[in-house]
């Protein structure tokens, strides 16, 4: 497994694997007219513009020789309080449960605590129903801090079914994370 900095001419591969993603793991909180329909587009613009402009962040692609495996997506320094966001991490499916996750987050909590001294908080969140995702975040030590709504995928309500939540899930130290 190879893992690298992703670029601008990632933004469809990274895309194609966060639309397969929500596909498979958001049903029952996000509309199945989106689902089926244009996630892959909007998935497109978002990783379009996040691949074109990526100061204060950084995205990591897994790969090996079949192709793309995962990735993580790191805002840092997002909140005063909570320290930098974990956006987003997708393994593909066909890969799951085979250290890919942990690897990718991993290396994110190693780029968020090498920015500086000091404690560097990481957190992230995970819609409410995902329930391995919660499993597989507390193992690797993530702790639940809040609760709150979904934000609404390109601002339309339509998008979402009904008012599903998520949780934060948080690390106070990402070197921790990287330590065990």
């Amino acid at each position: 497994m190879r893992f690298r900095t992703a670029t601008a001419c990632d933004s469809d591969t990274v895309a194609t694997l966060h639309a397969d993603s929500w596909r498979r793991h958001y049903r029952g909180a996000y509309s199945d007219s989106f689902l089926d329909g244009d996630v892959l587009a909007d998935r497109r613009a978002v990783w379009g513009r996040r691949l074109a402009g990526r100061a204060g962040t950084l995205t990591l692609i897994a790969e090996d020789d079949t192709g793309t495996a995962g990735f993580v997506h790191v805002v840092f320094d997002d909140d005063a309080r909570w320290g930098s966001l974990v956006d987003n991490l997708h393994v593909a499916n066909d890969r799951r449960r085979t250290g890919i996750g942990r690897a990718l987050l991993t290396r994110a909590a190693d780029a968020v605590s090498s920015r500086g001294p000091g404690a560097a908080p990481m957190y992230l969140w995970v819609l409410e129903q995902n329930i391995a995702a919660q499993r597989f975040y507390t193992a690797m030590g993530g702790t639940v801090a809040d609760r709150g709504l979904v934000r609404l995928p390109g601002g339309d309500p339509s998008r979402l079914r009904g008012r599903p939540h998520k949780l934060r899930i948080t690390w106070p130290d990402a070197a921790a994370l990287t330590a065990s």
